[in-house]
């Protein structure tokens, strides 16, 4: 079982950052993959970026290029989403999931747990 807790979102202006943090507990997380996704009301939840723990590779949705930037910390169990550059179509709930067994998922089926989820709101 691997639980996930998102935390960071808040309210912020158009041109501003945020950094979300997303703790992951449970056993052999470290074989995951962990991704962010989005999902603004009215529509679909939507990948933003994702890592793996064992070599730090990441990838992002083209959307969020340039601008977001996820990283983490295994001794602290802890995967960030930096924030850059904010557009007010960045709103959204954010969530992380972890995927068993690595690999590179861009839907959400293939994940296997999940957050609570954190608001992020960018006004213009």
């Amino acid at each position: 079982q691997v639980q996930l807790v998102e935390s960071g979102g808040g309210l912020v202006q158009a041109g501003g950052s945020l950094r979300l943090s997303c703790a992951a507990s449970g056993r052999t997380f470290r074989t995951y993959s962990l991704a962010w996704f989005r999902q603004a009301p009215g529509k679909e939840r939507e990948f933003v970026g994702i890592t793996t723990w064992s070599g730090g590779n990441t990838y992002y949705t083209d959307s969020v290029k340039g601008r977001f930037t996820i990283s983490r910390d295994n001794a602290k169990n802890t995967v960030y989403l930096q924030m850059n550059s904010l557009k007010s179509e960045d709103t959204a709930v954010y969530y992380c999931a972890a995927r068993v067994g690595g690999g590179w998922g861009r839907r959400p089926d293939e994940y296997d747990y999940w957050g609570q989820g954190t608001q992020v709101t960018v006004s213009s």
